[in-house]
C-alpha cells in the first residue's frame, strides 16, 4: 500500500510529528510505500502580504499535492494538522486527482486537537487561560470576538472565516474518517453534523522499550513537558514553594524556566528524551501532570504508566480516561491549588499507596506502534 502522510510541519515541533514519523517508520517496516507531504513556507515580503488569503486557502499548497499525487499515486493520504499553512486545498486537491484518474483514495484524518471546531485549537481563552468552548455552542465568531488568536482580532477574524466557510461548504464530508485519540476529543468534534459521522477513537501509541522493573524508585516527583502557563506550571510551582521538604524534579523546556530555577527544592533536569527520559521518569515516586488546558490524548500520561510510574492529574480533556483513581493514580480538580497540595503531601507521605498504584500500572495496556499500525491498515483498506 502506498501511503502520503501530510502535516504542515516536518520537523521536530509537537506530538503530530512524532505521531507521524514513528508511524511512518513502523507502515515502511511491514512492507508499506511512505512519503511526506514537504510544503516549503516562504516569508518574502509578497508572501507575508498574502497571508491573510493563505490561510484559508492556499492555491500554492493546492497545486504542490496535485504534482505529489500524480508522482507518487497514493492510495492513501493521512491527513495531520493542516489548517493555516496547508489549508483545506489540499482535501479539494485530492478530490479532483482521485476524479482525474478514477481511483478511490482513502482520506484519513488523525485530530491532534480541536481545530476543526474550535479557530484557536486550544479550546482556551487566550487572555484568562481558562478552558473555553463558546465557539462550539454559540458559532465560530465567538474567536474574533475574544481575539483568540494570539490575541489579535485580524487573525481571530480570518480563523473564524476559515471556520464558517469550509462548514459551509461541507469540506469535510470528504474525509473518510477522523481518528480521534480521545473520547473527549471526540464528543466535541461530534457537535458538528458532518464531523459526528466520520469519527472514531482510536488511542496514541506508546513506546514500550523500557523495563521499568530494573529501575529502583527514588525519592521526588517529577514532573515532565512543556513548561508554560497551560500546561499548569505557575500552580504546580505555587504548590513546589509550599512543599519545600519534598524533592520535585522538571525535565523538559520552555518559557518558564527561569522562574522554576529560583526555587530551592526543584533539579531542573533539562530536555531529556529517549531512555534518559524513561529512567528518570521510572525512578519517580510519582508523576504530576498539572495541565490547565483540554488535553487530548497526552503521551506524558501513557508513557508514566508504562514505566510504573502512577500520575497525579487535572480532571480536564481526556486526562481521566488514562488515570483508574484509585487505581493507577489520583485525579485534582485544574487549578486547585490547596487540593493540588493536599494530593501531592498525601501521596508522598503514604509511599504504600504510591507503591500500590506503581503496582497497577503493571497491568495497563496501550497499543504500541505495531499493533497501532495493525489497526490503521485496517482503516486505510477499502
Amino acid at each position: 500500500m502506498k501511503i502520503l502522510m501530510v502535516n504542515k510541519f516536518l520537523h521536530p515541533n509537537g506530538g503530530s510529528e512524532t505521531y507521524i514519523f514513528k508511524l511512518g517508520n513502523e507502515l515502511k517496516r511491514q512492507g508499506h510505500e511512505v512519503e511526506y507531504f514537504d510544503m516549503d513556507f516562504h516569508t518574502g515580503k509578497l508572501q507575508k502580504l498574502l497571508y491573510p488569503l493563505k490561510i484559508i486557502y492556499s492555491g500554492e499548497a493546492a497545486k504542490k499535492m496535485r504534482k505529489v499525487l500524480e508522482a507518487f499515486k497514493p492510495d492513501v493520504v493521512h491527513l495531520n494538522n493542516f489548517n493555516f499553512q496547508l489549508t483545506p486545498s489540499i482535501i479539494y486537491a485530492v478530490k479532483k486527482y482521485e476524479r482525474k484518474c478514477k481511483k478511490k483514495i482513502k482520506l484519513v484524518y488523525t485530530a491532534h486537537d480541536s481545530q476543526l471546531v474550535c479557530p484557536n485549537h486550544l479550546m482556551q481563552n487566550p487572555v484568562t487561560l481558562a478552558c473555553c468552548d463558546a465557539c462550539l455552542k454559540h458559532g465560530a465568531f465567538q474567536c474574533a470576538r475574544r481575539k483568540c488568536i494570539h490575541g489579535s482580532r485580524i487573525k481571530s477574524l480570518l480563523g473564524s472565516f476559515e471556520m464558517v466557510i469550509y462548514k459551509k461548504l461541507r469540506t469535510y464530508q470528504n474525509l473518510d474518517t477522523i481518528i480521534c485519540p480521545s473520547q473527549f476529543l471526540k464528543e466535541k468534534l461530534d457537535t458538528d453534523s458532518v464531523l459526528c459521522k466520520k469519527t472514531i477513537v482510536l488511542r496514541n501509541f506508546v513506546d514500550q522499550r523500557i523495563r521499568p522493573e530494573l529501575i529502583p524508585k527514588q525519592n521526588y516527583v517529577l514532573y515532565f513537558g512543556r513548561f508554560s502557563q497551560e500546561k499548569g506550571i505557575n500552580t504546580l510551582l505555587t504548590v513546589c514553594r509550599e512543599l519545600s521538604d519534598i524533592s520535585f524534579h522538571f525535565a523538559g523546556s520552555g518559557p518558564m524556566e527561569e522562574e522554576i530555577n529560583k526555587i530551592s527544592n526543584i533539579k531542573l533536569c533539562g530536555f531529556l528524551e529517549g531512555d534518559a527520559l524513561f529512567r528518570e521518569i521510572a525512578g519517580a515516586r510519582f508523576v504530576v501532570f498539572p495541565s490547565e488546558c483540554y488535553e487530548n490524548c497526552p503521551f506524558a500520561v501513557m508513557e508514566a504508566q508504562m514505566c510504573h510510574t502512577p500520575v497525579l492529574g487535572s480532571d480536564l480533556g481526556g486526562i481521566p480516561e488514562l488515570i483508574e483513581e484509585g487505581v493507577t493514580g489520583e485525579l485534582f480538580e485544574s487549578r486547585n491549588v490547596s487540593l493540588l497540595t493536599q494530593k501531592i503531601k498525601s501521596l508522598w507521605e503514604q509511599p504504600d499507596r504510591t507503591e500500590r498504584y506503581s503496582g497497577n500500572c503493571k497491568n495497563v495496556k496501550f497499543d504500541c506502534v505495531e499493533e497501532y499500525t495493525k489497526k490503521l491498515l485496517k482503516l486505510y483498506a477499502y
